[in-house]
C-alpha cells in the first residue's frame, strides 16, 4: 500500500507506544537508502521506496524489558537470553500493532544460509539517522599502515551504550519524498577523536572506553555491566545466581554472541 507522511508517523507512533517504555528506540528509513550503500549481494530484495524501521536498545532496556522478561519467562532452550527477550518484545509489538500487514522482522544475530547477516546493523543505524557509523575510511591520513580496523556506531545521546537489535521491513508500505532522510549527528568530528574511538574499539574493547567517546546521558547499570562483561558461556550461571532458574537442558550457546562487539550487540 502507498504511505503518506501520516501513515509513516502512525507506524512509528505505534512502535514508539509499544517499545519506548521498554527501553527501545525506532527510526524509519527507505530500503533504497540502505541498499545504495551496499553491493548487490548484501542488498535487501525490496523496492527502493519500501518502508523499513531500525530498532535500537538503550541502557534502560535491561531493567525495563530484560529483567522482567527473565522473571516472567526465564531461559527457554539454548539461545542467548537477551536475544530471546528482544525477539519476544519486538515480535509481540509487530503482531499487536500490525496484525494484517506484511512485516519482515530481521534480528542482528540472524544469518542467511550463505552465512551473511540478514542485515548490516551499523549501516542501517547510520542511514536511518540513529547513530553515526565511524569507519576506517572516515579517518584521513590513517595511522594504521594497511591494518583492518572495524567500524563502530556512536549514538548522539548514549555514545556507545546502546545496541542495534532489529530491522523491520514493511513489505506492503511504500513511501515517497515525504520521508526525508536525516543524517546522523557527527558527534566525533575530529580526526584525533576518531582515531581514539577506532583504536579503543579495536584494541581495547574489553575496557568499554570507546562507549564514552561522547558524554552519555545514561550508561548501563552496574548489574547490566556485570552481565555483558561476563563471557557468554557463563551468563546462564550468572542468571542463576540472580535467582533466575533454568532447566537442566538449558545450556548457553556462545556462538550466538560471537560477533557481539562488531555488531554493536550488548
Amino acid at each position: 500500500m502507498a504511505a503518506s507522511t501520516d501513515s509513516v508517523d502512525s507506524i512509528r507512533g505505534l512502535l514508539d507506544n509499544s517499545l519506548t517504555k521498554l527501553g527501545f528506540e525506532v527510526y524509519p528509513l527507505k530500503v533504497g537508502w540502505y541498499n545504495s550503500l551496499l553491493p548487490a549481494t548484501l542488498r535487501l530484495s525490496y523496492p527502493d521506496d519500501t518502508l523499513a524501521v531500525v530498532v535500537l536498545s538503550t541502557p534502560a532496556m535491561f531493567e525495563e524489558a530484560f529483567l522482567p522478561f527473565m522473571e516472567q519467562r526465564g531461559c527457554q532452550g539454548l539461545s542467548d537470553p537477551i536475544d530471546q527477550c528482544v525477539r519476544h518484545h519486538i515480535t509481540s509489538a509487530v503482531s499487536q500493532c500490525f496484525p494484517e500487514q506484511k512485516v519482515d522482522v530481521r534480528f542482528d544475530y540472524e544469518l542467511l544460509p550463505s552465512r551473511k547477516p540478514k542485515f548490516l546493523a551499523q549501516t542501517a543505524a547510520h542511514i536511518s539517522g540513529a547513530a553515526f557509523y565511524y569507519q576506517q575510511s572516515d579517518v584521513p591520513d590513517q595511522p594504521w599502515a594497511g591494518k583492518k580496523m572495524f567500524g563502530v556506531c556512536v549514538h548522539p545521546r548514549f555514545g556507545g551504550w546502546f545496541a542495534i537489535r532489529a530491522l523491520l521491513v514493511f513489505g506492503d508500505v511504500t513511501v515517497g519524498s515525504e520521508l526525508v532522510q536525516s543524517l546522523p549527528p557527527d558527534c566525533v568530528p575530529s580526526r584525533e577523536a576518531r582515531i581514539q574511538l577506532l583504536e579503543a574499539f579495536n584494541f581495547h574493547w574489553q575496557d568499554w572506553s570507546y562507549r564514552d567517546i561522547v558524554p552519555p546521558v545514561q550508561t548501563y547499570s552496574q548489574k547490566q555491566k556485570d552481565y555483558f562483561f561476563t563471557p557468554p558461556a557463563q551468563r546462564f550461571a550468572l542468571l542463576k545466581t540472580w535467582g533466575f532458574v533454568q532447566s537442566e537442558d538449558d545450556r548457553p550457546d556462545p556462538s550466538s554472541d560471537a560477533q557481539s562487539q562488531v555488531n554493536g550487540h550488548g
